[in-house]
C-alpha cells in the first residue's frame, strides 16, 4: 500500500477505466432501488474500501434487494440469515459434523454455515442474541471463523450488509459498541417521495423479481479494492481527518458537548480507506477535503456515543458531525498526539 506522504503509483488512466466499470455498476443498483443514489454510492464506496454496512430503515424500502442486486451485479455468492432470538452461533458460522468413512472410520468434519459466503445480508441483526451477534465480530475484522480451536477463512471478498428497524425495538439486542465500530457506514434509508412512488408502482410487481445483468466481475471488484489502497492521500487531507476525529471527545471542540464517548483511531482509519474509495469513485488518483467531508456521516455517527442529556435532548452522532464539520477547518497538518501512531 502506497504511503500517505508519497505519490501514488496508480495512474488517471487505470483509475478512469476502473471508474467506467464502477459507473456501470452505480447505474445497475439505481435501476433497482429508485431515489437513492446517495446509498446507492456509499454502497458501492464501501465495497472498494472493503468494508462493511448496517442498514436502518423501515421494511419495505428495498434493503434486501439492493444487496439482492449488488450480488447478481458482481456475480457473488449470497447468503441471507434472518436473524431471530433463538438463533445460535453455530446456525451460522457452522459446525463440526460427524461422519463415518467407508471403512467405519468415525470423525468430525466441519460444515460449513451460511457465513461463508462473499455477501452476507444479516436480517434484522439487532434481533438476535448477544451471544450470536458476536459469532460475527472475528468473521468482520479478521475474514475468520474460529471453531473448536480451528480457524477457517472465509471467502473473499467478503461483505457484511446488515439490517436493523430503528422503531420497532421490542425484542431486540442493541448492537455492542465494539461491534458497530466494525461497521464502515452506518446508513439510514428514507422514502421516497410521491414521483419514486409512482416509479416504484410502474416498474414493480408485489412478489415478483427484479432482474439485474453483471456488469462487473469479482476479479474486476477485487482489482478496483486493491487500486484503492494506492489512491493518494495528501497530508493535509490526513491531518483533517485526524482533527475530525480527536474533536469528537469531548473538552476538544464545542460540538462534542453532550458527547460521552468519541470515535477511537479505527474511525479514522475507515474515514481514510472510504475517502481513497470515494476518489477512484470520481475517477481521482488523490482525495480531498470534499471526500471526508461527504463521508464524515456515514463513517462516524455510529460511533460517536451521546450522554442521557444529548439524547433527551434528540442530539444524536449525526448532529455532532454535522455541527463539526462547521467548527473544524480543514486547514493545517499538525496530527494530534493520540493519532501519530494511527496507520492511515
Amino acid at each position: 500500500m502506497s504511503s500517505a506522504s508519497t505519490p501514488s503509483p496508480i495512474t488517471e488512466g487505470r483509475a478512469q477505466a476502473i471508474q467506467t466499470k464502477l459507473r456501470a455498476l452505480t447505474g445497475a443498483l439505481n435501476q433497482v432501488l429508485f431515489g437513492q443514489a446517495r446509498t446507492v454510492e456509499l454502497v458501492v464506496v464501501a465495497l472498494l474500501a472493503r468494508g462493511h454496512v448496517l442498514l436502518e430503515g423501515l421494511p419495505g424500502l428495498g434493503k434486501t434487494e439492493l444487496v439482492k442486486a449488488l450480488s447478481k451485479a458482481i456475480q457473488l455468492k449470497q447468503n441471507r440469515v434472518q436473524f431471530t432470538p433463538d438463533l445460535l452461533p453455530g446456525d451460522i458460522t457452522g459446525n463440526p459434523v460427524l461422519q463415518e468413512s467407508p471403512s467405519g472410520e468415525r470423525s468430525f468434519v466441519f460444515q460449513e454455515g451460511p457465513l461463508f459466503a462473499e455477501l452476507l445480508l444479516a436480517d434484522e441483526i439487532n434481533r438476535a442474541s448477544p451471544k450470536t451477534q458476536s459469532a460475527l465480530l472475528e468473521a468482520m475484522q479478521e475474514r475468520s471463523v474460529s471453531v473448536f480451536g480451528t480457524s477457517h477463512r472465509l471467502p473473499e471478498p467478503f461483505f457484511v450488509f446488515a439490517t436493523q428497524n430503528p422503531i420497532e425495538l421490542e425484542g431486540t439486542y442493541p448492537l455492542p459498541e465494539a461491534q458497530i465500530d466494525r461497521f464502515l457506514f452506518k446508513l439510514s434509508m428514507e422514502r421516497g417521495d410521491r414521483s419514486v412512488i409512482e416509479k416504484i408502482v410502474q416498474h414493480r410487481d408485489l412478489g415478483g423479481e427484479v432482474t439485474v445483468e453483471q456488469v462487473m466481475t469479482r476479479e474486476e471488484l477485487l482489482e478496483a479494492s486493491s487500486l484503492t489502497r494506492e489512491v493518494f492521500l495528501p497530508p493535509a487531507v490526513v491531518a483533517y481527518i485526524a482533527r475530525l476525529v480527536e474533536a469528537t471527545h469531548v473538552g476538544n471542540s464545542k460540538a462534542a458537548d453532550g458527547v460521552r464517548f468519541g470515535c477511537s483511531p479505527r474511525a479514522a482509519i475507515s474515514l481514510a480507506a472510504s475517502a481513497r474509495a470515494r476518489a477512484l469513485l470520481n475517477g481521482r488518483v488523490y482525495s480531498n477535503f470534499e471526500d471526508v467531508e461527504a463521508l464524515a456521516i456515514p463513517v462516524l455517527q455510529h460511533r460517536i456515543i451521546m450522554d442521557y442529556q444529548a439524547r433527551v435532548e434528540g442530539v444524536n452522532g449525526a448532529t455532532v458531525v454535522n455541527r463539526l464539520l462547521e467548527e473544524i477547518s480543514p486547514d493545517g497538518v499538525d496530527l494530534p498526539e493520540s493519532l501519530k501512531s494511527a496507520k492511515l
